[in-house]
């Protein structure tokens, strides 16, 4: 997924994700379930490379996808998991996000 120069200015929360308003990219209907891995996936990988080389927060990206974000959580962590591009981290320090207890920040994998 690519974002646009004109994207890349304006707020995380209005930047089009996957073809959708990210404000509430599934329709304000969509709950947890209506949300797949592959979306999760290019959202983590969207807000990492805006925020490179900052962190940032789990609940940012279940934010973007839904406005019944907090389920989502243990996905968030795991599609985190499997994709090589992408280190969480806690305290500084190298997590795995499934693993870790406690809040984790995810950034773009040095």
């Amino acid at each position: 997924m690519t974002v646009s120069a004109a994207a890349a200015t304006r707020p995380c929360r209005e930047i089009d994700c996957a073809g959708f308003d990210r404000r509430n990219p599934l329709g304000p209907d969509a709950m947890m379930d209506d949300v797949r891995d592959d979306q999760i996936a290019d959202a983590i990988l969207t807000l990492a490379a805006e925020r490179a080389p900052a962190t940032l927060c789990p609940s940012e990206v279940a934010r973007a996808l839904t406005d019944d974000w907090r389920p989502l959580m243990p996905r968030i962590r795991a599609v985190a998991a499997g994709l090589p591009q992408i280190e969480a981290t806690q305290g500084g320090t190298a997590v795995d996000p499934v693993a870790a207890r406690g809040p984790i920040r995810l950034r773009q994998a040095p």
